[in-house]
């Protein structure tokens, strides 16, 4: 089975940048960025006994579509022709992955990670970065949560008020993905923070924080209800902006349509 047949069988898609979660014009930068976060969640130390042989595989196959992308002729052959080289000395060798991305990134503290989020959260990058992404994909609040550094559930409401910003300054279109997102997966979203606790917790190790960082789970838990009340909030606001009663009474019907 070649490459693109096991990123369909293991990862839902042959599309080697949906598998990194990158746009198909990202930088060499933003590749790298996309490995180290999806590999952050199918690292084989995250699972059990019983489970890192599937985590393993799962980690090696992320490998090798990065080593794909980050070879300036594979990955030219790849956006030219839709295949890569299944022959190439980038797949072919026989590479141990977990050195590979060991050597790839260095363990970091939490003082470089607050570093970095204390100069870009509000910053002209992560304005850029806010509205390419909401442009990537349509206005799919799923996927911009995914794509943007530093972004936790606690974050939405104000990504949400930025980009609700850059549509009334007519910067970026009005997508109905984003505007008429239902309240089914909104709550996906909010079921999906529960777990972050967990998460947190994992990163934790994975990054080779100290011990002591155990208050990000803390915090996060802390703040489950204040999340819940900005979302209701954030959603009222959205529906009566956007939405008027139907004369048939019960549904809504959009005021705006998507450009």
């Amino acid at each position: 089975m070649g490459l693109l047949e096991l990123c369909e069988e293991v990862f839902g898609t042959s599309d080697l940048y949906r598998v990194l979660g990158v746009r198909r014009e990202a930088s060499d930068d933003e590749v790298r960025r996309g490995y180290h976060k999806v590999s952050l969640r199918v690292h084989p130390d995250r699972v059990g006994e019983d489970d890192k042989e599937d985590a393993t595989r799962h980690f090696q196959i992320l490998g090798k579509v990065y080593s794909v992308l980050s070879d300036k002729e594979q990955r030219a052959l790849y956006d030219e022709q839709g295949t890569v080289d299944e022959d190439s000395d980038v797949l072919s060798q026989d590479r141990d992955w977990e050195t590979y991305w060991r050597l790839l990134f260095k363990k970091i503290s939490l003082e470089d990670i607050q570093a970095f989020e204390k100069t870009y959260k509000g910053s002209e990058e992560e304005l850029a970065d806010i509205k390419q992404a909401y442009l990537d994909f349509k206005g799919d609040m799923d996927q911009i949560m995914e794509s943007v550094l530093c972004v936790q559930y606690t974050d939405e409401p104000r990504i949400r008020n930025i980009i609700q910003q850059a549509i009334d300054a007519g910067e970026i279109p009005s997508y109905n993905a984003f505007v008429k997102e239902s309240k089914q997966k909104m709550n996906a979203r909010k079921r999906r923070a529960q777990e972050e606790a967990k998460e947190a917790e994992i990163s934790r190790k994975e990054l080779g924080l100290d011990e002591g960082v155990d208050n990000l789970k803390s915090i996060i838990q802390s703040r489950q209800k204040d999340r819940q009340k900005e979302m209701d909030n954030f959603l009222a606001q959205m529906e009566a902006k956007y939405c008027k009663p139907s004369k048939r009474g019960g549904k809504k019907t959009p005021l705006k349509k998507e450009k």
